[in-house]
């Protein structure tokens, strides 16, 4: 049991957070039903991101095996045979897609479209030089939107945009990393990496990262967010996005690290403090100071 946990990596989970910002976003947080269907979809998105990771591992179990990390992975160390990490994918994909149809008919779609999306883009889309970083997106996308189909509101524009811009950021960083890392040896492990080079990457992560920014400012700035909240006070938080961003640069640059964006979220400190200091800010605004009206 302890391998087949390992399989669908708990330590990853914290990708899909990103459903919570529906509940967060649309005022509803104060809403006990609408928080406890957001807790159900980010279960059923833990599941079915599980089901995603066991084909991609025993898609890439021979590539595994030569990677100085993802060889001690089960399927790849041998500790989980190919029919039984099957048959676990099979089970969780089952249980995820009734708990889906259980919580709301839309929000089952939009996870089944997730499901069909990543299994597409662990046969096929993840070979295709730019198309694999935009179906990561996509992926992030779609659990942002998951998120608000569960409660039934409507996704906010600058929502999508704000989150296809920050995946490709976090997705191009990533394959940068690995680039670096696995040096000659990269194209090995992950065919797709011998269309990409560093300068190529820095290149693509500095548009990302400009567009990043300016989107989410444009965001808290804009008369429909400062109506919607009933305040201009959301901007205090950008300061945040930056910090967080220039730091996350500085991790991947300086400390050859970015490989598992989960983990130095939950390792690096000043990361850390960075995005809970942010997610504060922003409950604060949307939820104290709008309602009242003090900025």
């Amino acid at each position: 049991m302890n391998h087949l946990l390992r399989l669908v990596r708990p330590r990853q989970w914290t990708k899909n957070l990103v459903v919570f910002a529906g509940v967060a976003f649309a005022q509803r947080a104060s809403n006990a039903a609408d928080v406890l269907k957001a807790f159900g979809a980010f279960g059923v998105f833990c599941l079915l991101s599980g089901v995603v990771y066991i084909i991609n591992d025993i898609s890439d179990r021979e590539a595994d095996r030569l990677h100085p990390v993802k060889r001690f992975r089960p399927i790849a160390a041998g500790e989980v045979t190919v029919t039984s990490a099957y048959l676990w994918a099979v089970l969780l994909a089952i249980g995820a897609m009734a708990a889906a149809i259980l919580l709301s008919p839309a929000f089952a779609v939009v996870a089944a479209s997730y499901l069909a999306l990543m299994l597409a883009y662990s046969r096929c889309l993840k070979h295709l030089v730019i198309l694999d970083v935009f179906a990561i997106s996509a992926g992030f996308v779609l659990r942002a939107v998951a998120g608000a189909a569960v409660i039934g509101v409507e996704i906010s524009s600058w929502l999508i945009v704000c989150t296809i811009l920050l995946s490709l950021f976090l997705a191009m960083n990533k394959r940068r990393h690995e680039l670096v890392i696995l040096e000659t040896g990269a194209a090995n492990h992950r065919p797709i990496l011998a269309e990409y080079s560093p300068t190529l990457l820095d290149q693509m992560i500095s548009v990302v990262t400009s567009s990043t920014v300016v989107a989410y400012a444009l965001y808290t700035l804009s008369p429909d967010t400062v109506a919607k909240f009933n305040t201009h006070a959301l901007s205090l938080t950008i300061p945040f996005v930056l910090y967080g961003i220039f730091r996350y640069l500085y991790l991947v640059h300086k400390r050859d690290m970015g490989g598992s964006p989960e983990r130095l979220l939950l390792e690096d400190k000043p990361l850390l403090v960075a995005v809970a200091a942010w997610a504060a800010c922003v409950a604060v605004v949307i939820y104290y100071v709008g309602p009242r009206g003090l900025l």
